[in-house]
């Protein structure tokens, strides 16, 4: 299920602008991995619309599950989903920077994505705008960008529109980062060790590269 978030505001935001309350405390990043394929964000930056580069907007786990169904459930992103992460004092996004570990290859990835003016044209809406099949519901408070991270160093970004269902907005490919995990301060050893339940996968099915 999607996280909502609706309005509790006494009035709603007419403009979701640079000198907006919401843009500023309320837009949240959230990561995303395929199943089984665990990540680890060591870092994410954000450089918003005015220049401003806000450090350390996030980290740590992202969603995704090991469901063991019997199907090929890593290719492909499934259900792009995850817990609100505000990115307090920013405007609107024009590039992420995210740093992470990709644990069932035991890589570390970096990558800038840029962020097209389209993706912000949704976020506005989202704030401004009711769903059109639930015209007497209040509009949102908060605007919820994803980004997915992958095998092979691909970053997808993902935005909700006003119904509260991602868009996909952007693509990039990452590069190694040449210091290793945690850029070295780990001795090379990455957050967590690959599952049982990831290794009988990939035993079975691989690591479905392409399919992202």
């Amino acid at each position: 299920m999607f996280v909502s978030a609706f309005s509790i505001l006494d009035c709603q935001a007419s403009d979701l602008s640079s000198n907006s309350e919401l843009t500023r405390k309320w837009w949240s990043l959230s990561f995303n991995q395929p199943n089984y394929m665990k990540v680890w964000v060591e870092d994410s930056q954000v450089e918003d619309i005015n220049g401003k580069l806000l450090r350390r907007t996030g980290g740590g786990t992202a969603a995704g599950n090991e469901p063991e169904d019997g199907t090929e459930s890593a290719r492909g992103w499934g259900q792009i989903t995850g817990g609100i992460r505000e990115v307090v004092g920013a405007d609107l996004p024009k590039r992420i920077y995210v740093r992470w570990q990709s644990v069932v290859e035991s890589k570390t990835y970096r990558v800038w994505i840029d962020i097209p003016e389209k993706a912000r044209e949704i976020m506005r809406a989202t704030v401004n705008e009711p769903c059109p099949s639930e015209p007497n519901e209040p509009t949102g408070t908060i605007a919820l960008v994803y980004v997915g991270l992958a095998p092979g160093g691909i970053a997808q970004v993902w935005v909700s529109d006003k119904c509260m269902k991602p868009i996909k907005v952007a693509r990039a490919q990452a590069e190694i980062e040449p210091l290793g995990p945690d850029q070295g301060k780990s001795q090379g050893q990455y957050a967590y060790p690959v599952s049982e339940k990831a290794k009988r996968y990939i035993g079975q099915y691989g690591i479905p590269y392409g399919s992202w």
